[in-house]
């Protein structure tokens, strides 16, 4: 296989985990917490509250990740996995609003010189 094949924008993959765990008792934050961290120790990363993506160089890369994913599931909630070529990753649109701004402080009382 040449380099230019190996590093192909349509053979590298990016795996993204969306999921929405309960909360609700110990039980339910403590497997939260070790789905997340689970992942975190994988190599993804946080792209939005809930939405976890890991670069993969390969198929073969990605499905051992997906593997890991599945792994740590919790057995509650509503876990999402999926994968995108590098081309398609680059075709997404990201939009942000605007940071909100700490206010100055208003006066308490309208002075006059």
């Amino acid at each position: 296989m040449t380099f230019y094949n190996r590093l192909n924008q349509y053979r590298i993959l990016w795996v993204f985990v969306f999921f929405d765990l309960p909360t609700e008792t110990k039980k339910d934050k403590k497997d939260y917490t070790r789905f997340r961290k689970g992942m975190m120790q994988d190599g993804f990363t946080m792209m939005q509250f809930s939405i976890y993506v890991r670069h993969c160089n390969s198929r073969e890369n990605a499905d051992v990740h997906i593997r890991r994913v599945k792994s740590v599931l919790p057995p509650k909630g509503e876990v999402i996995i999926f994968t995108l070529t590098d081309k398609q990753f680059g075709q997404m649109e990201f939009f942000r609003g605007p940071k909100e701004s700490k206010r100055p402080d208003t006066p308490q009382q309208l002075e006059l010189f």
